[in-house]
């Protein structure tokens, strides 16, 4: 069974999306009314911009989105799912993708999302750190026992995970988990502890845009992070995406539970090819193939 995946923020460059709008002229009028709806040019920072432009939040998530899903469109009837799922901001390219969303529609959640994140992240300093090398349940156990906000962000693959907290919780968590024998616990360069209580204010002010959402009942299942279950119902899909926010990404149970249920053709949809070392981790030991989508003019 052919799954389709979606990278989260992260995986931006400085040219993407580039080839799709001089190429395909479907894909230049949906560049260009994100344009529109977003009231400024993210193509321009997209094709020509800086690496710092890129890593504003209100640029990373709608370009990574517009690159997913366009180039996902590009496929045309050769794009046949049988289920998707994506990371983080990616479940929101998944949910275009799979149809539960309009193009339109997801990306003016994408851009409430990113602005309210940015509004969370400014409201108190917070941060996260890579920890890799280690068991789960020792992170979850050590993050347990820290008398500050520390909790698991992203169970990325065995052995690699992320913790969100305050500034001074992550550094305690990372010199403990160090003790505890992880070989790498890195405190990362982000603008503060996303999938973490840092995100309620956030995660309240998207509840509202989601709940004016339409969602359709979508063309194949999405495996969500909140939950890693099989999602059909839009009702669901709303809820679990609203939960993101503040709960960890499920991605190492998502995928497992994927290889589960038939997946055994993984194609990632965006830009960057993160998600296929992942899953080639998670997957190992399973007959898996992982792959990209590439355009081709």
């Amino acid at each position: 069974m052919k799954a389709y995946v979606f990278p989260g923020q992260g995986a931006q460059f400085v040219g993407m999306g580039k080839d799709l709008y001089e190429n395909s002229a479907e894909a230049k009028d949906m560049f260009e009314k994100a344009n529109e709806i977003l009231g400024f040019r993210i193509t321009d920072l997209m094709f020509a911009g800086t690496d710092e432009d890129l890593r504003q939040t209100n640029v990373t998530q709608p370009a990574i989105f517009l690159h997913s899903v366009i180039l996902a469109n590009s496929l045309g009837d050769d794009f046949k799912p049988d289920m998707v799922a994506g990371h983080s901001l990616g479940e929101f390219s998944a949910l275009v993708a799979n149809k539960a969303l309009s193009f339109e529609d997801g990306l003016k959640l994408v851009s409430a999302r990113a602005q309210a994140m940015q509004k969370a992240c400014e409201k108190e300093s917070s941060t996260m750190a890579a920890i890799i090398g280690i068991d789960d349940e020792k992170v979850k156990e050590i993050c347990a026992s820290i008398n500050e906000i520390v909790v698991p962000a992203n169970f990325n693959c065995p052995g690699q995970l992320v913790i969100s907290g305050s500034l001074k919780g992550i550094d305690i968590a990372c010199e403990q988990i160090k003790a505890a024998g992880a070989r790498r616990a890195l405190p990362l360069k982000v603008g503060g502890a996303f999938h973490s209580p840092f995100m309620e204010p956030a995660r309240v002010e998207l509840s509202l845009a989601i709940h004016n959402t339409w969602f359709n009942p979508p063309i194949c299942p999405v495996y969500q992070n909140a939950t890693a279950k099989r999602i059909e119902d839009p009702q669901v899909i709303k809820e679990n995406l609203i939960a993101q926010l503040t709960t960890p990404v499920l991605w190492t149970q998502l995928v497992q539970q994927m290889i589960a249920d038939g997946a055994d053709n993984f194609i990632e949809v965006g830009p960057g090819n993160v998600l296929q070392g992942l899953i080639a981790k998670i997957g190992r030991g399973n007959d898996v193939n992982v792959g990209k989508t590439t355009y081709s003019p």
